[in-house]
């Protein structure tokens, strides 16, 4: 995945996932003369490179581990992490919601451990660009380690401010704040961002997204959307298909706003898109 090349089988320098019993999962950066060790047995890198792409190894134990390139859900799962991250189901919406692709330019503040930042780096390709604001240049000093390791540290630039002083870029296409007042930055947003641009950030109490819509509002920010998004698994035994005993509920609020020249009145503030998504359904 991401920047390593194309190939049929696993080379040295390739970023890959194992999985193992209960689909537990290792990622490793496959170099000669290394070896991977868990509780559950050694593999040398060697037998793993040249092998093809869903092949099953088995350790010294015996105990078997599949070749596989990893997901970029996988991966931001399992980043190492200093701060809290967000989550797969929320970025994968959110990048969806805010037309993240190729040769654009991303702008987010709180790097974080850099799970979105990741994600963001992924889709806007080798012709994009993230850059990413954090007050604490330690901690961007994970999230760089972390692109790395994706090969994807070439296309995002990182900034130690605080975004209180403004960012310094104009005419980006998307900006995405995790941040604990977003509120407070609406204004700074505005500037860098295109007219048309997306906006985006996440909130975990609604008294905080209270704040934002009516900031957002007050900025000229039309088709102002808040939604959270649930995920649950079922258990996968063809005899006792049924839910599993937990699931992953609320871990924010997830709002998305377009940024305008000026706000009509006739555009309502509200539930226009869940009355377009149930005219949708019903027809």
């Amino acid at each position: 995945m991401t920047g390593q090349q194309k190939s049929e089988v696993a080379i040295e320098g390739n970023f890959v996932q194992l999985l193992g019993s209960g689909y537990k999962s290792h990622f490793i950066q496959l170099r000669k003369g290394e070896v991977f060790q868990t509780h559950r047995g050694v593999i040398a890198h060697d037998d793993i490179i040249g092998k093809k792409w869903g092949s099953c190894l088995h350790s010294h134990q015996g105990n078997p581990f599949y070749l596989m390139q990893p997901a970029l859900g996988d991966v931001l799962k399992n980043l190492k992490r200093n701060t809290q991250i967000m989550y797969p189901k929320d970025i994968g919406y959110a990048i969806m919601v805010m037309g993240i692709g190729p040769g654009q330019t991303v702008l987010e503040a709180g790097t974080g451990s850099g799970a979105l930042t990741c994600a963001f780096a992924f889709l806007v390709g080798d012709n994009g660009k993230v850059i990413s604001y954090d007050r604490k240049a330690e901690i961007q000093d994970l999230a760089g380690k972390n692109l790395a390791k994706m090969g994807l540290n070439a296309r995002v630039i990182f900034k130690s401010r605080d975004v209180s002083e403004g960012f310094d870029e104009r005419n980006v296409d998307a900006i995405f704040l995790d941040l604990q007042n977003p509120y407070d930055y609406v204004e700074q947003v505005k500037t860098a961002l295109k007219p048309g641009g997306f906006f985006g950030s996440i909130l975990p109490t609604m008294n905080q997204v209270a704040l934002l819509l009516e900031k957002l509002n007050h900025a000229n920010f039309a088709f102002i959307e808040v939604c959270e998004v649930l995920l649950r698994f079922y258990k996968t035994d063809w005899e006792r298909f049924r839910p599993t005993d937990r699931m992953v509920a609320h871990t924010g609020f997830l709002i998305f706003a377009r940024s305008v020249f000026e706000l009509d009145q006739k555009i309502e503030v509200g539930d226009d898109n869940i009355e377009n998504n149930e005219e949708t359904i019903s027809n």
